[in-house]
């Protein structure tokens, strides 16, 4: 059964120089107990799509339908978005850990403040107790401030305080960024667990081998677009987009061949271009790319690309 459902979403913000969207028309759908995974280069879009889903995109207007158990959440009043699914039924691990904790307060004083403001009546020492332990953090790092806990204990609690209330569906926002790679296996291990409970994720990386542990549907995007949408599996054997397979190509693999790199640089969301915006990189572009593609069905999802114009 479908949990929610993202149809024709743009997400736009003001500037100087005009509008920036940087998220334009992004389609996908999740089942129950699915996650999803979002990848692609810096300021494509990814971050800001997470947080339109969670309507916390400051300065930024979000247009389009998301539905949420069947409800549109982008037309649900603010205040009963906050009262009724905001990190009760959707949270967020912000990117940028060092910075989202408050350095004046204790963690536990940042927990209450959480309970607080979404106006929790119940045990708040159980639940917080609880979320400390689902991320393996012994209780009395709530007694101390974050100056006074390593990296990997930061953003362990930052996902305990994302999990507080058992939203059905966390938005992690480069989880594992910055942190050694046995704190990343650590955060990886939890997410799964996690997962095989029934909690769904939206994770938002670079780290491609770390979507391949928990995703089961990729979208891929470029320029603030969703280029490719598809089961994980087909994603990673069977990639279509040109972009896909590039970014794939980039990766070292233990087989020994050297990373390829992609050419170029991703266009301006200022000025975006009424073609292919991988026209300029991509190393299979035709003259029919000099359109802007539509989105073709592929068997896990869907491509915009008009090299499969006759597979629709």
């Amino acid at each position: 059964m479908t949990f929610l459902s993202v149809s024709g979403l743009f997400s736009k913000y003001s500037s100087s120089k005009g509008s920036v969207y940087a998220v334009d028309d992004v389609d996908f759908e999740l089942n129950d107990g699915e996650s999803i995974g979002i990848a692609g280069e810096s300021a494509c879009g990814k971050s800001t799509l997470g947080l339109s889903l969670i309507r916390m995109l400051l300065g930024g207007i979000s247009e389009g339908s998301v539905s949420f158990d069947g409800v549109s959440i982008l037309d649900v009043a603010e205040s009963e978005f906050d009262d009724t699914y905001r990190w009760k039924k959707i949270s967020m691990i912000f990117q940028g850990v060092m910075n989202s904790l408050d350095p004046v307060f204790t963690i536990n004083e940042q927990f209450v403040e959480i309970l607080k403001v979404h106006f929790f009546d119940g045990d708040s020492k159980k639940i917080i107790s609880d979320a400390m332990n689902s991320v393996s953090l012994d209780e009395n790092i709530l007694k101390k401030y974050p100056h006074e806990l390593s990296g990997g204990m930061k953003q362990r609690v930052i996902i305990a305080m994302a999990l507080l209330l058992k939203p059905k569906f966390v938005i992690a926002d480069e989880p594992t960024t910055a942190l050694d790679v046995l704190i990343q296996a650590q955060i990886i291990n939890l997410l799964k667990s996690l997962k095989k409970e029934g909690m769904s994720f939206m994770l938002i990386t670079h780290d491609l081998a770390v979507l391949s542990e928990i995703a089961d549907k990729i979208g891929i995007m470029y320029g603030g677009q969703m280029v490719e949408f598809g089961s994980s599996e087909q994603i990673y054997k069977n990639p279509k987009h040109p972009y896909t397979q590039v970014l794939l190509e980039s990766i070292p693999t233990l087989k020994g061949n050297p990373p390829k790199y992609i050419k170029g640089i991703p266009p301006s969301l200022l000025d975006v271009p009424t073609q292919c915006r991988f026209i300029e990189r991509c190393p299979l572009a035709i003259e029919k790319c000099k359109e802007l593609p539509p989105k073709f069905k592929t068997e896990t999802g869907y491509v915009r690309c008009w090299l499969y114009e006759d597979e629709k």
